[in-house]
This record gives C-alpha cells, sequence and structure tokens, in this order.
C-alpha cells in the first residue's frame, strides 16, 4: 500500500482523527458543564490524534515505494 494513495489517508489519517477531535469536543462540551469527566476524555482524544499522527509518519517512512 502507497501511503500517497486517498484509500491510505483515509483509512490511517482522516477517520482516526476525526474520531479524535468528536473525543475532544465531547471533553470540551463536559468542562464547560463543570463534569470531571470531561478531562478525560479531552485526554484521550489528544492522545488518540498523537498516535495517528505518529502511525502515519511510521507508515510513511516504512512503506516507501
Amino acid at each position: 500500500m502507497n501511503p500517497n494513495d486517498p484509500q491510505f489517508l483515509y483509512m490511517i489519517l482522516i477517520l482516526p482523527s476525526l474520531f479524535g477531535l468528536t473525543l475532544v469536543g465531547e471533553g470540551l462540551s463536559k468542562i464547560l458543564k463543570e463534569e470531571r469527566a470531561g478531562w478525560t476524555s479531552m485526554i484521550f482524544g489528544f492522545l488518540f490524534i498523537v498516535i495517528v499522527v505518529f502511525a502515519y509518519l511510521f507508515f510513511s517512512w516504512n512503506l516507501k515505494i
């Protein structure tokens, strides 16, 4: 699989990033409502986005064809 293919970008980068952004948004909403669980959602959202970025960099460096 070539990292420049649109399917690769969609599968590895866009969909998981949207999930991470959803977690961040949910956490922000909970924080504004003064719920403690909001921080947990924010942390997991940011962590998920960082993992997605590292996975993309890993695959783009190791799958050069």
